[in-house]
């Protein structure tokens, strides 16, 4: 299993969006249930910015390598390891002569 070993920049954000089957009923009652396994799986929305173009190529190399597909493992900014994760989407930007940012979305996977 590959492993995705670079920092990102401060200002990392996650986000949680549990699945959860609901039904409402005429009177406003409400009964909601967690829909299937694994629930609440993570988000994290990443940036690499004023990257050198060598590591801002070894960075977008590791995402096309796994194109979306494979899963790879990941310590979170705040210290979390163990999990899999998924890139599904990814974009670079030049900034100037040898400066570039890279901005990702990495998306926990339920796999073993």
């Amino acid at each position: 299993m590959a492993t995705f070993s670079y920092i990102p920049d401060y200002g990392a954000g996650r986000t949680h969006t549990p699945r959860i089957r609901s039904v409402r009923f005429g009177d406003s009652y409400e009964q909601r249930l967690a829909y299937g396994l694994n629930t609440n799986l993570q988000v994290w929305q990443l940036s690499f910015s004023a990257r050198t173009d060598v590591e801002t190529h070894s960075i977008l190399d590791f995402l096309d390598a796994r194109n979306g597909v494979e899963s790879f493992d990941w310590t979170t900014p705040d210290g979390v390891s163990g999990k899999k994760w998924v890139c599904r989407q990814w974009q670079k930007s030049m900034i100037a002569f040898n400066i570039n940012s890279v901005s990702c979305q990495f998306e926990e996977v339920a796999e073993p």
